[in-house]
């Protein structure tokens, strides 16, 4: 279950759909899309993941996979399931091309060799339960011609109209430009001009003045009254006989798409099921190529509730920061059994949200079958309810005060949590007084702790990372900030709180000092001790962090070189060994 209904697009999911919808090729795909929906048993979830990481894989490996075309056929196909109807050219080519699509692609998958095993296992599954229709695409092609159109050989009396309504055509138009050239050079028709057609009767264009020169039928007059068209009377009987063979062209090739549309009208539901494997594949290759924008990878899945990423990006963001040219900072995050409750604190604009939706909208994903961007060696787990309190939700139309709509989320939660359902709140507590704020947050997370559920919390307030420090499931986290630089690094690091680092902000933004000074002494020394004891701790460890990382580095490197002497003495030896098999075999050949 998620909650709210807007959940998608509170975590950005539905600008995910749009991004898939403009990579699907069909109809089909883009209905697919839209009908994603949250899954929560991981056979589902591991079947719809599969699908794309194996066209992921096709992609890849830069296969010929086949030209594919995939048209929604089933308005046609419904229709047509009343006898007398037909399909028209128009539906007739959109059926070839999509079941010859079908063929290529089934035939791409599964194989006549019976010892042939896919590498693509779930979609050659999904293949092998297709049906394809090669006859109807052979009778197709017996009655279209590559273009769509219906061929003259498509029936013996086709064929035989199509002759006559030639040779008449032929001689009409002979006929007539000998008629044209006559009037031209009498005066009656200016020069240049060529028979044109009316009401579908070949017709020559004349002055008004001199309409009645020319013996025959007026059709039609131009708009600007300059021009009449006129049917010579000797055209008359040749113009009938073609607009009755066009009449009976027209029968015919109605009587060939009737017998055609009874051939298949039995296996209309039968093709109507199978060319939906096309919007499987239009699906799945779009799911493919989205995993390909955000580096994306089908992870390890286990069948509990465990979240372990390591160099977790939120998609979105590493889209937009790649088009400014700029690098993302990756996300480690790791949430089980015995640390389910992660409480993040930080300075505002740390990246502590940011972190928060990561998760949301990446499990999220997940569950909706879609592949996520983490390192391969995540662990992922699997969550009933995913309940998310994001953002302001004030109404003036139902009298509902931010802090009102806060209160009204956690009161959903601790109805409905337990321990598979993940919580996603941010700024715990925000939207009313401070104290009595924090002590609503604490006594509710303390009984969302109790119910088991896990969690990825943001806050403030230090009575929440005091309470985190003595509680079993919950840990605190912290945004990591660079005091000296005045920046946020947008990393997290679990294990400690995090100082909200306001009064070096205030300072940054330049706050006068006066200000600064009073506020530090009305929250007294022990809260400013406190704040800086906990800048000093981060300072601390990022200090032996980066020298931790520089004696790797000067590990690494004097392995490098070690390896490189080993290379150089093993080669110098060899080049010994060399040297003195050659002297011992020029002494020998000097001494014989």
């Amino acid at each position: 279950m998620i909650y709210p209904q807007n959940y998608e697009a509170k975590l950005g999911f539905d600008q995910i759909r749009s991004i898939l919808k403009s990579l699907c090729t069909s109809p089909l795909g883009m209905e697919k899309v839209e009908k994603i929906v949250f899954l929560d048993q991981i056979d589902d979830i591991e079947r719809e993941l599969s699908y794309g990481e194996e066209f992921l894989r096709i992609l890849q490996q830069e296969l010929h996979f086949p030209d594919w075309q995939a048209f929604d056929l089933r308005e046609s196909l419904q229709r047509i399931r009343i006898v007398g109807t037909w399909m028209d050219e128009a539906e007739l080519f959109d059926l070839k091309r999509t079941l010859d699509s079908l063929q290529r692609v089934v035939g791409f998958f599964i194989k006549d060799d019976e010892d042939f095993k896919s590498p693509y296992p779930c979609l050659a599954a999904a293949a092998a339960d297709t049906a394809t229709f090669p006859q109807i695409v052979r009778d197709i092609d017996r009655i279209l011609d590559k273009f769509g159109h219906i061929q003259d050989y498509a029936s013996p009396a086709l064929a035989s109209i199509r002759k006559k309504l030639s040779i008449n055509t032929a001689g009409v138009s002979r006929k007539l430009h000998i008629l044209l050239k006559q009037a031209q050079d009498e005066g009656y028709v200016e020069k240049g001009l060529t028979p044109t057609m009316r009401e579908g009767r070949l017709v020559i264009p004349v002055s008004p003045a001199f309409k009645r020169k020319i013996k025959g039928i007026v059709h039609e007059e131009s708009a600007s009254g300059k021009t009449v068209y006129i049917e010579p009377e000797e055209l008359v009987e040749a113009n009938n006989l073609i607009r009755e063979l066009e009449a009976e062209e027209k029968r015919e090739i109605i009587r060939i798409l009737t017998e055609f549309t009874d051939s298949i009208r039995p296996l209309a539901e039968d093709i109507m099921q199978a060319h939906t494997f096309l919007g499987l594949i239009d699906f799945s290759q779009a799911k493919a190529r989205l995993a390909q924008k955000t580096s994306a990878i089908k992870p390890l899945i286990e069948n509990t509730c465990v979240i372990d990423w390591k160099q977790a990006m939120h998609p979105l963001l590493y889209l937009s920061l790649q088009k400014q040219g700029k690098a993302i900072v990756p996300l480690d995050i790791h949430l089980n059994k015995k640390e389910r409750i992660l409480l993040i604190s930080g300075p505002n604009a740390g990246g502590k949200s940011v972190c928060l939706k990561t998760v949301g909208l990446l499990q999220y994903m997940l569950q909706c079958g879609l592949m996520i961007p983490l390192r391969e060696n995540s662990l992922c787990g699997i969550f009933e309810h995913i309940f998310i309190d994001i953002g302001d939700e004030q109404s003036i139309e139902n009298d509902l005060s931010t802090y009102s709509s806060h209160l009204l989320n956690i009161k959903y939660f601790l109805r409905h949590s337990h321990a598979k359902t993940l919580l996603l709140i941010d700024e715990f507590g925000t939207g009313t007084e401070p104290k009595i704020g924090g002590a609503i947050a604490q006594a509710s997370l303390e009984e969302l702790n109790r119910r088991k559920a896990f969690g990825v919390i943001t806050t403030h307030y230090d009575n929440l990372k005091h309470f985190a420090e003595d509680q079993e499931g919950i840990i605190n986290g912290a945004m990591l900030y660079d005091r000296h630089l005045m920046q946020a690094l947008f990393r997290l690091e679990i294990g400690r709180p995090g100082s909200s680092f306001a009064v070096e902000i205030a300072r940054k933004i330049g706050l006068p000092e006066s200000i600064i000074s009073k506020a530090s002494d009305l929250v007294g020394s022990d809260y400013i001790d406190m704040d800086k004891h906990l800048q000093d701790i981060v300072r601390d460890k990022r200090y032996w962090e980066n020298k931790r990382q520089q004696v790797k580095q000067l590990e690494k490197n004097l392995s490098q070189l070690t390896e490189q002497y080993e290379e150089d003495l093993a080669q110098v030896k060899q080049e010994r060994k060399e040297i003195i098999k050659q002297a011992k075999a020029e002494a020998k050949e000097l001494l014989s």
